[in-house]
């Protein structure tokens, strides 16, 4: 990670702008403004009328708060491109384009005449790849941070809440100040939280939790959900344990022998193009290192939609589906 100010990254992110990369805009006044804070940050943002979200995390909070006509584009790679068929907003992912199937860069924000962009900090944000809040901010692009991803941010990183769909509420509420859509943010986020109260209640009365491993890919070490990934907490709602809960992070890499010695009677694939779920299956029944745990001797192996994974309000649908399929297959009672 390159450090930071969080002083600095402020100015870059929320200064008032008064132009764009690509032309000038009116002077802003103080209605046009608006505050919120994001990264710990007390930032200001002119209501964006060319919006460009990467990847399905952030492309969907937008289209489950009805801004697909405030969208110019999306970025999202190739290796998710899947999750649009079997998504319940297809037909909004129709209404826009691709500005870019590749990871988050410059080059296609510029060209797009982006306003403000909307990503994650490392898996979009990347001074590898020289798309920072900052260098957008030098060609006057807004940036939002996805606050999942917060807490590695910066060289004054932000405390979060121990669960993860906090991180999910704040989103949906900044971006209806942002869009000036509060009515719709609320409505959604209160809805969100009574459901994954009743989730909570219910997986509070069970007194056996299952031990779940939550897959993604990976044969020398797998790569896997932490406890600041959104996919941990659908697992804590489904009345299931993650047996790497006590990793740090979001999604990262583990060593196997953690994974063998939790012995899951569970686990859950995350499904996307890179490759199809059935070769991940192969792979963890014939040649894997806990191909003898209970989860797979007893072929309790389920496959999940990476989109219902990553932060976004379709977590509770993961959670809600996960718990029946505990219960039905009898590790959650």
């Amino acid at each position: 990670m390159h450090p930071r100010s969080l002083l600095a990254a402020a100015v870059a992110v929320g200064a008032v702008l008064s132009g764009t990369a690509c032309g000038a805009r009116p002077a802003d006044t103080a209605s046009d403004v608006i505050d919120v804070t994001n990264c710990g940050v007390r930032q200001q943002y002119r209501s964006p009328t060319a919006a460009v979200p990467y990847d399905v995390s952030a492309i969907e909070k937008m289209f489950s708060l009805g801004l697909t006509d405030r969208i110019k584009g999306i970025v999202l790679p190739k290796t998710v491109h899947g999750v649009i068929a079997k998504s319940p907003y297809r037909d909004e992912y129709a209404k826009v384009p691709i500005l870019s199937d590749g990871v988050l860069a410059q080059e296609p924000l510029v060209a797009a005449k982006a306003d403000w962009v909307f990503a994650g900090w490392q898996a979009g944000f990347s001074p590898a790849r020289g798309v920072t809040p900052e260098s957008l901010g030098k060609l006057r692009i807004d940036s939002y941070m996805q606050e999942e991803t917060c807490y590695n941010y910066g060289d004054k990183p932000v405390a979060r809440a121990a669960n993860p769909m906090e991180d999910t509420y704040t989103d949906l509420t900044n971006l209806g100040a942002i869009f000036r859509v509060q009515d719709r943010a609320t409505t959604l986020v209160d809805g969100l939280r009574a459901r994954e109260r009743s989730l909570q209640e219910r997986a509070d009365r069970k007194t056996v939790k299952p031990s779940v491993f939550v897959y993604d890919s990976g044969t020398a070490e797998p790569y896997t959900a932490g406890r600041r990934a959104a996919a941990d907490r659908v697992v804590s709602l489904s009345g299931g344990r993650s047996v790497t809960h006590d990793v740090d992070g979001r999604w990262t890499t583990v060593g196997w022998e953690s994974v063998v010695q939790a012995q899951p009677e569970v686990i859950v694939i995350v499904d996307y193009d890179k490759q199809p779920a059935q070769q991940k299956i192969d792979y963890l029944r014939r040649s894997s290192p806990i191909k003898d745990s209970p989860a797979v001797r007893e072929n309790r192996i389920r496959v999940v939609d990476y989109a219902e994974l990553v932060a976004g309000p379709r977590n509770l649908d993961a959670a809600q589906a996960l718990a029946e399929y505990l219960e039905q297959s009898g590790t959650a009672r």
